[in-house]
């Protein structure tokens, strides 16, 4: 990456962000978050330079600066997406954790961050703007839409789909060819081992309807 990367948020996936771009020597123009309690903060040495609405850091991005979103709260981070999206015309660069391990053949989309020892197989894909935390394991085939997230040490099994703003606790695993319909809720610790409709919560072992 050949210009510095500007992160929005500041609490704690923007403290994994920074760990990340650090590990791989990409240099951080600072950090930004809505919290004022938070501005002009240091972490590390790195400051909290102010909100993420602010015109005077906005307008680096794009010809200066690239921009990295982490906030975790789904509505936030597409809200933010779709700002930088439409006043500065660019989308967010990923966030890969040097132990990540992704197949050459998997397609990775925009924005998304993936944690320390996360594992991608082969003809996996990855949209755009999604979380995989620490350990996650895509086998190979399965599909993830944008704003996904996946909780730590989860298992997604070859051939699942998961559609845009799904959500997967910590510890799940989901066996192969399993559909998780968009926006879902799969609780942690779960096995799913049957499809999950659009907008639904289940949990559990056999994962059932909450």
């Amino acid at each position: 990456m050949e210009n510095p990367v500007l992160i929005f948020g500041a609490k704690g996936l923007g403290v994994v962000a920074l760990d990340i771009f650090q590990r791989n020597n990409v240099v951080v123009y600072g950090l930004l978050d809505d919290d004022p309690n938070l501005h002009n903060t240091q972490i590390g040495e790195y400051t909290v330079l102010g909100s993420t609405d602010d015109d005077g850091f906005l307008k680096l991005i794009g010809k200066k600066c690239e921009a990295f979103v982490a906030i975790e709260a789904r509505a936030e981070r597409h809200d933010l997406v779709e700002m930088l999206n439409e006043r500065r015309s660019i989308m967010p660069v990923n966030a890969i954790h040097d132990t990540a391990i992704i197949s050459s053949f998997a397609q990775i989309g925009h924005g998304n961050l993936i944690g320390a020892r996360v594992a991608i197989s082969s003809k996996a894909v990855l949209g755009h703007h999604s979380i995989l935390h620490t350990g996650v394991i895509i086998e190979h085939d399965a599909i993830l839409g944008d704003y996904v997230n996946i909780g730590a040490g989860s298992i997604i099994g070859s051939g699942v789909v998961i559609e845009q703003d799904a959500f997967i606790g910590s510890g799940v695993t989901i066996i192969s060819g399993v559909k998780i319909g968009k926006g879902a809720s799969v609780g942690a610790g779960s096995v799913v081992v049957e499809n999950v409709p659009a907008g639904s919560r289940v949990f559990g072992n056999p994962a059932k309807k909450v």
